[in-house]
């Protein structure tokens, strides 16, 4: 079997800057690369320019926009992106959204494990999109909390992960007949659980990394019989591109398509659903909301690190210190810079004119204000 290939997807509000590649032809915006390059060491996907994700995972991103234009695409559109982590499909959709509605939609974008939703956090924030909220509790939280809330539910569920076999080894060493009957139940219970938070006519997006029919077509059936829901039709425009159809979905392989596995499937709610009122996503407590606000420190009113790396930040409101590769990667490295032409006070550091984040310059030197849990552990020569 070849090698896998590598792939991005570039962030229509911060410029389409990034690596060029060759069109994937169910993304506007993805890009398949030759080779793979030191993403670590490339500012621009620190600035939240490109994200690093699998060319068959961008299908996914794909069923949503048709979905989204078969509803309308409704001012006011409600979109659950339930197994977010690591973010991926989440940045795909917000971008969508923006493109589509404007500022005028709400998207929740939920990890329950509460490693995974701190990566969430932070992949939101270097995409940037203020729709975007992050929360993490259990699927049946949701469902109790928000009944008849969401347009659209994205879902896709952990799984046994066949389509990873080429990519990660362990996925082949784990996977059991067992672990596919485990997945399928678990997958049936995540499903049952938030049912309730879509509204009647909604969409159940579903999706999985794995090959196996218990899992993919068979648990689509079973959603729709027995939630209520009829199921929409397979995708048909990618033959020529490896993808296909199944009974309920469409199936991505490794080795027919660039990308890794993937399998994908839609149906609308049929069943009647309660209305939420007036509950909205302050219920579920988010993790991450994509409006910091600046902290107020004896005289000084400092930026949160977040609101640089916002795709509507001016950069007006701040001196900008636009640097070069090595600096820009101290500054990412978390090390102390020195910026003898910058003013004192915060600076916001810029590279090949996209925010990185701040600087406090007390003139000898600046306090570095990057995150920790985001600074390049790799040593910066």
């Amino acid at each position: 079997m070849e090698e896998a290939s590598v792939s991005i997807r570039l962030n229509p509000f911060k410029g389409l800057d990034g690596p060029g590649g060759t069109p994937v032809p169910w993304s506007p915006y993805g890009r398949i690369l030759q080779q793979r390059p030191q993403f670590i060491l490339d500012p621009l996907m620190h600035a939240g320019c490109y994200y690093v994700q699998d060319s068959s995972a961008m299908f996914v991103g794909h069923v949503f926009r048709r979905e989204l234009r078969r509803l309308g695409a409704p001012s006011g559109v409600r979109v659950l992106d339930l197994c977010a982590a690591p973010g991926g499909k989440t940045t795909d959709i917000a971008a969508s959204l923006r493109e589509a509605v404007g500022p005028d939609f709400t998207l929740v974008s939920n990890e329950v494990m509460k490693a995974r939703a701190s990566v969430l956090c932070d992949n939101a924030a270097l995409w940037g999109d203020p729709g975007v909220a992050v929360t993490g509790v259990d699927p049946a939280v949701i469902g109790r909390a928000l009944p008849g809330f969401f347009d659209i539910i994205v879902a896709d569920v952990p799984c046994s992960g066949e389509g990873m076999f080429r990519k990660d080894p362990r996925a082949q060493q784990e996977w059991s007949p067992a672990v596919v009957e485990l997945c399928a139940a678990r997958q049936k219970r995540i499903l049952a659980d938030v049912w309730p938070a879509l509204k009647e006519g909604g969409v159940l997006i579903y999706s999985t990394c794995t090959y196996e029919d218990a899992e993919n077509d068979a648990n689509l059936r079973w959603a729709g019989a027995t939630l209520g829901g009829s199921l929409l039709p397979p995708e048909e425009g990618f033959g020529s591109y490896g993808v296909r159809t199944t009974d309920c979905g469409n199936l991505l392989k490794a080795g027919e398509v660039p990308g890794e596995g993937q399998w994908a499937g839609a149906l609308v709610k049929t069943a009647s659903a309660k209305s939420s009122g007036r509950a909205g996503i302050e219920v579920l407590r988010p993790l991450w909301h994509g409006a910091p606000a600046r902290v107020k420190k004896g005289n000084d009113l400092i930026p949160h690190p977040d609101e640089a790396l916002g795709i509507f930040f001016d950069k007006s409101s701040f001196p900008c210190a636009d640097v070069d590769l090595q600096t820009a990667l101290h500054f990412l490295h978390r090390d102390s810079l020195v910026l003898p032409d910058a003013p004192k006070g915060f600076n916001v550091i810029c590279y090949q004119g996209h925010p990185l984040g701040f600087v406090k310059n007390l003139g000898g030197r600046c306090n570095n204000l990057h995150p920790l849990g985001r600074r390049i552990i790799k040593d910066i020569v």
